[in-house]
């Protein structure tokens, strides 16, 4: 039976090592300058700037694109109200938790388009793909480009595994990947942002 297509963008799965995510995102906030809607999942990066919320001096975050060094993935939004959407809203100032370790591994869907990936480029790089995060699940529309895949150090993911899961089907499109963030910007990189 072949996959349920649901991108989901950067899902926390494990660290490099096989060791258990431990939940502890760091804050970061979100302008209310800033245009655009984060979703759990949705990769970001550093803005330069930071913000105060409710007492607490955070830096803030940006959705990150194609090619930028990468701070991590969107893990969670800080509710202020009732009312809160489960998701980032756009032009709006709030809290969000980021898993910023680079030692993380992530699970991705590929983009179920063009000739699809196999367990066999497990060891390629491959850039991702913005897509439009769900208001209804909160979930990001990030997937990884399967027309990316190439030896190429800058390309913003290394392919590590495929998911081997009851739920997944490594034999049928769109596969799982474990991922590692290629370019971190808590490790090895240039500083600033």
């Amino acid at each position: 039976m072949p996959n349920y297509n649901a991108p989901f963008g950067l899902r926390p799965a494990k660290g490099v090592n096989g060791q258990v995510v431990t939940g502890a995102p760091r804050q970061y906030s979100h302008l209310a300058s800033d245009g655009t809607a984060l979703f759990i999942g949705d990769p970001v990066k550093l803005a330069g700037t930071s913000s105060t919320i409710n007492g607490v001096t955070m830096p803030d975050v940006v959705r990150a694109a194609t090619g930028d060094v990468i701070l991590g993935a969107v893990v969670g939004i800080v509710p202020t109200s009732r009312d809160t959407l489960g998701y980032g809203a756009a032009s709006t100032a709030y809290t969000l938790l980021v898993n910023d370790d680079p030692n993380t591994l992530f699970e991705i869907q590929d983009a179920n388009s063009g000739t699809a990936l196999t367990i066999n480029d497990v060891g390629l790089n491959a850039n991702f793909v913005a897509g439009t995060g769900s208001t209804y699940t909160n979930q990001s529309g990030f997937t990884l480009d399967n027309t990316t895949e190439a030896t190429t150090n800058t390309l913003d993911l290394k392919l590590v595994d495929v998911v081997n899961r009851a739920d997944v089907d490594n034999a049928s499109s769109p596969l799982r990947f474990l991922v590692r963030i290629n370019r971190h910007q808590f490790s090895n990189q240039v500083a600033g942002v």
